[in-house]
């Protein structure tokens, strides 16, 4: 009996670490996918460029009226520049260019896992480096979503945008882990947060304090947009209002009612559309309603 207990003790954490290694290597694995030919309305042309994450970025660019100004968009985690259509479709049709691209390990692009902004990063500076080079005369304004808000935050070498809108942000990548093994398992598995922490300088050559969109938001001097869920449980109500509560002026926060994390264009399509031209309209072109 004393040998068994013996071996209990040793093979049952042996075995959580395994297990916690496996789930590391679910969540971080790429989610790349064929995208297929851009929707006829939208009259887009299909576009690379290079990142400083080591890869080729695919994407789509569409091209608006002259001096309305440009967007860029940045999809969530696990996610690619399909989720994005219907955002690309009434930016479209109110003038604005618009590229749409796939974060690296997303999409048709390139890459070997995941990194919840940080690898991602540096596609998003590519981006706007991109744009930049193809309207250099518009102003520039990000729709960040989920991680793609992250992104554009956690950039080394910030570039100067005129408008950002960031939707469901996490603050801090430590409670954002915290937050989904409370809902993927149990109130309290929390507390199992450092069986997948510990393994992100292994897998990512980073910490979780690297991963604080939070410690960014006040580089950003540009007008501010955020777009929330009421009952988001993923990225929690108060985290989205710490967030933009550490933001500069001029900010503005629309909190969707009843909506969970997760795609808030569908959610309030009418609302969200209006809001998003609106604050754009403003803060790219001075036009007021």
């Amino acid at each position: 009996m004393k040998k068994l207990l013996i071996t209990l003790l040793i093979l049952i954490p042996l075995i959580i670490i395994g297990l916690a290694w496996f789930a590391g290597n679910s969540l971080t694995a790429p989610a790349q996918t064929s995208i297929g030919n851009c929707p006829n309305d939208l009259f887009c042309e299909n576009v690379e460029f290079s990142s400083d994450s080591g890869t080729q970025i695919k994407g789509w660019l569409v091209k608006g009226e002259s001096g309305k100004g440009a967007i860029v968009l940045m999809h969530g985690v696990r996610s690619n520049r399909l989720s994005l259509v219907e955002r690309i479709r009434f930016l479209r049709k109110a003038g604005y260019s618009v590229l749409a691209f796939d974060f690296q390990g997303s999409g048709e692009s390139e890459g070997k896992q995941l990194t919840f902004g940080y690898l991602e990063s540096r596609d998003a500076n590519a981006s706007l480096k991109f744009i930049k080079e193809k309207f250099p005369n518009e102003k520039i304004g990000v729709m960040g979503i989920s991680m793609g808000g992250a992104a554009f935050l956690l950039q080394n070498e910030p570039q100067k945008v005129d408008a950002l809108i960031l939707e469901m942000v996490y603050p801090a990548i430590q409670k954002a882990i915290e937050n989904r093994l409370n809902l993927w398992l149990f109130k309290g598995a929390d507390n199992l947060s450092p069986l997948l922490t510990y393994q992100f300088p292994i897998r990512l050559g980073v910490t979780v304090n690297d991963l604080r969109p939070l410690d960014k938001i006040k580089s950003v001097n540009c007008p501010l947009f955020f777009i929330v869920g009421e009952n988001d449980h993923h990225t929690t109500l108060e985290e989205s209002r710490q967030l933009f509560e550490t933001a500069n002026q001029p900010k503005d926060l629309w909190i969707v009612p009843k909506a969970e994390h997760g795609d808030l264009l569908k959610v309030a399509p009418e609302t969200y559309e209006q809001k998003v031209l609106e604050f754009f309209e403003k803060a790219l072109r001075g036009e007021t309603k």
